[in-house]
């Protein structure tokens, strides 16, 4: 079993100008490493994105050529810290672009890759529809990562409302989830905090949540309150609405102890659909 580290989550509000976000993610980042944390986890799209007629539009550059992933292996690299890059715009050859989460490790390599699978569909207000679907490609594929320090599945932001992904995860041995956001603020103050609480307890995990705060370039505001989550559902770091950084000590033996308390991960039971119980067989014999 791994031993206890610290773990901080990055809260910025991102500008329209990637450098001044690269400036100020790598001023916060360091600050973060400073404190003493091993692993630290920005937020999705922490260097740009800028919202339009109901569409996202990141800040996107291609992989090879990304100038926010080169910043960080550099900063990684030359501070000897585990990075979660909680989403940048990429594109791809075919033209498309991808919500994309890069790990990377002390060298400065990256550890592992996630697409963001499930996109932001909505219409929080009516005849305003948000579609990120329109402008960014899906992912197919869960991904775990070992740090040494924990075994992390990665997410971002949306996909916090689809608990079998983080059911998957846990159960193919992720003991910390990463849910890197740019949560909305009327989502946000009405369900950010129960449903990285509710992902935490049903899946004995740390959850560790690095959320934006504040206005997007062309509207659109962020909650922040980044999250750092224990296995029995305790929040231990909240960020609050402004700028900073929030850390929190991680013990891999809480996430053992929550799933020997209650072991539901192992009582996971196949069933099938019944149509015909409940109301709608009290309709059918009446």
């Amino acid at each position: 079993m791994s031993a206890a580290f610290k773990i901080a989550c990055v809260q910025n509000c991102a500008v329209a100008e990637v450098e001044r976000n690269i400036d100020i993610a790598t001023r916060l980042t360091r600050a973060a490493i400073d404190r003493g944390a091993a692993i630290v986890c920005l937020p999705e799209y922490f260097s740009g994105v800028a919202l339009k007629d109901g569409l996202l539009h990141p800040a996107a550059f291609e992989e090879a050529r990304h100038p926010v992933l080169q910043a960080f292996a550099d900063l990684a690299r030359a501070r000897r810290a585990w990075l979660l890059l909680g989403s940048l715009g990429v594109h791809a050859a075919d033209g498309r672009i991808f919500n994309r989460g890069y790990l990377l490790d002390p060298l400065g390599a990256v550890a592992a890759r996630y697409d963001k699978i499930h996109m932001f569909d909505v219409e929080l207000t009516e005849g305003a529809p948000l579609r990120e679907s329109a402008t960014i490609a899906p992912g197919d594929c869960a991904v775990l990562a070992d740090t040494g320090f924990c075994t992390m599945g990665l997410t971002i932001c949306y996909d916090l409302r689809f608990p079998h992904l983080y059911r998957r995860l846990a159960q193919a041995g992720a003991d910390l989830l990463a849910v890197p956001a740019a949560f909305t603020k009327m989502t946000g103050e009405a369900h950010w905090h129960v449903l990285n609480r509710a992902r935490a307890i049903e899946n004995g995990c740390y959850v560790v949540a690095p959320c934006q705060y504040g206005t997007l370039p062309g509207g659109g505001a962020c909650f922040g309150h980044s999250l750092i989550v224990d296995p029995w559902g305790a929040v231990l770091a909240d960020g609050g609405d402004a700028e900073g950084v929030v850390l929190a000590d991680i013990d891999p033996a809480e996430v053992v102890r929550a799933r020997s308390r209650i072991p539901a991960l192992s009582h996971d039971r196949p069933f099938q659909m019944r149509p015909e119980t409940g109301r709608s067989a009290h309709l059918k014999q009446a």
